[in-house]
């Protein structure tokens, strides 16, 4: 696997000549042998649409292609960091909780509250939600960032899960998502997070959830 963890907030990369990676610009730390950085305006390989999804969630920094041959320590802001291995599967993972990730993999943008309608774009928007996920497709390593560390809850067709929306980081496998509101309208005045909303993801996969809904 390319990356290695070295702490619970930094994470090691192997950079191989023919092989590249993607990070978030400043994530990089520090660097042993002939490594290059460069700005990376199509946002790894999702193309025009993958970047305009990006800008939309509000995303103005383009992604960092890593490239040569050496190792690269990666980390930002002091976030707890995670490392998730794809084999094949699709990964849905909130853009700025994204720290790196290989370049084998696929990456495209999905709308968080997509199977929730029309409503789940009006709560997206209240929630402060990013409303475009980001998603990572193929078989790599992707690192990813969030408060407090990252737990995992199994998601089952017999028990869903509910995840409140500032404090999901990302999910993995056969899972739905949709976005509900447990209060009414006019409870919900001055509430974004919490009670007043719940990201439900039914299937079967895994969830990964922060330990604090503090905002990236």
């Amino acid at each position: 696997m390319t990356f290695r963890e070295i702490n619970s907030k930094m994470v090691e990369a192997t950079v191989a000549p023919g092989q590249r990676l993607f990070s978030q610009r400043g994530a990089m730390l520090a660097y042993r042998g002939e490594v290059s950085f460069t700005p990376n305006v199509q946002s790894g390989q999702g193309g025009l649409m993958s970047m305009i999804g990006r800008r939309v969630a509000g995303e103005a920094a383009p992604l960092m292609t890593v490239e040569g041959s050496g190792t690269v320590f990666f980390g930002h802001g002091g976030h707890h960091v995670h490392v998730i291995t794809l084999s094949g599967d699709t990964l849905c993972v909130e853009a700025d909780r994204l720290l790196a990730f290989e370049g084998t993999l696929r990456q495209g943008t999905m709308f968080l509250g997509a199977q929730g309608g029309v409503m789940g774009l009006v709560r997206g928007q209240v929630t402060g939600q990013g409303l475009f996920t980001t998603t990572l497709q193929g078989h790599g390593a992707v690192a990813v960032m969030a408060h407090g560390g990252v737990f995992e809850i199994p998601v089952t067709p017999q028990r869903p899960v509910h995840v409140d929306p500032q404090a999901y980081v990302a999910h993995h496998g056969e899972v739905r998502n949709k976005l509900s509101t447990a209060l009414g309208w006019r409870e919900m005045v001055g509430r974004g997070s919490g009670e007043a909303f719940q990201l439900e993801l039914s299937g079967h996969g895994t969830v990964y959830v922060q330990a604090s809904e503090e905002k990236l």
